[in-house]
């Protein structure tokens, strides 16, 4: 049980290394929002990997789930709001 439960977090782990590599390949290789666009989608998917698997919110009751995505999206809505506000 425990050999697999470590070769499923390597294989998350060595997900997030090509994920990590590949942000570097697209910020070298494409052009500037093509690169900026694959970087965010590679983000995205790195910060669902981690938040999922090594912080254990896959296995968490939804309601917490439910918790973290408001407190994503309001971040998001403060972002946005202070991008208006910067003259």
């Amino acid at each position: 049980m425990a050999s697999d439960s470590l070769r499923f977090y390597g294989l998350i782990y060595v997900a997030l290394v090509v994920l990590a590599t590949l942000k570097v390949v697209f910020e070298r290789q494409f052009d500037y929002w093509i690169a900026v666009g694959g970087i965010l989608v590679f983000a995205s998917i790195k910060t669902l990997l981690i938040v999922g698997y090594f912080q254990h919110l896959r296995w968490e009751r939804r309601s917490l789930s439910g918790l973290m995505a408001l407190a994503l999206a309001l971040f998001v809505l403060l972002m946005v709001a202070a991008s208006f506000s910067v003259t």
